[in-house]
């Protein structure tokens, strides 16, 4: 079985480029990100943020109670994601969920199930996953390993473009302090955090097209599968 890492930082397109190389390539894409979205939208309809606080112990206690599959949509040609058999794609991308989950990603006891449910489902399938720390401790024998970056004011601009296209009330000012806030924590909790590890290719895509980006990274990739 095949493995490729794609970390990075937020609103690098990670994702995106992801799902495009396993549908060329015919891996299955798993959106890593996704998945602590769906944990901090579990913790909010359970009521375990108080004054935008996480309640760490009870989130804990709760993680036998979520269970996270991913389910290809034949009418729209995606991979969902389902959180206790609810399709839960939509609800997991608002800024509600984006301004919680790197405090829920920090926790260890969360990292530690999502990591056993990633590795788990790279035992019988060639993979495509994109997150934070891929390469660095989930895949760290990947076969090919990427780490994606933009200036924070064009990975500002894509997020507010693509949140005002839902009809969220933001201001750019407030995406890019989320986005700058959600690099810091990813890159300094001690657990797992967010680095660039030695034999990760480097794609800085500020001034790259979606296009540009594939032909790019699958350029790389043809040279070494």
């Amino acid at each position: 079985m095949k493995t490729i890492a794609i970390d990075g930082f937020s609103s690098t397109g990670k994702s995106t480029v992801a799902k495009q190389l396993a549908k060329q390539l015919g891996y299955v894409y798993i959106d890593s990100g996704a998945m602590y979205r769906a944990v901090t939208l579990f913790a909010l309809q359970h009521g375990l943020f108080v004054d935008n606080q996480i309640d760490k112990a009870g989130l804990v206690s709760e993680l036998d109670q979520i269970d996270i599959d991913f389910n290809f949509d034949l009418n729209d040609q995606k991979s969902h994601i389902y959180l206790n058999s609810q399709n839960v794609e939509h609800l997991i991308r608002g800024m509600e969920v984006s301004s919680r989950v790197s405090h829920v990603a920090a926790i260890p006891e969360v990292r530690e199930k999502l990591v056993a449910l990633q590795r788990k489902m790279s035992k019988t399938q060639n993979v495509i996953m994109d997150g934070r720390d891929i390469g660095s401790v989930v895949f760290p024998n990947a076969d090919f390993k990427f780490f994606m970056t933009a200036t924070p004011e064009e990975r500002a601009r894509r997020r507010f473009k693509e949140l005002k296209a839902k009809g969220d009330d933001i201001s750019f000012e407030e995406v890019l302090e989320n986005l700058k806030m959600r690099d810091d924590i990813d890159s300094s909790r001690s657990h797992s955090p967010l680095i660039q590890t030695e034999d990760a290719i480097v794609i800085d895509n500020t001034t790259l097209s979606q296009q540009e980006q594939l032909q790019l990274m699958r350029s790389y990739i043809d040279n070494y599968l």
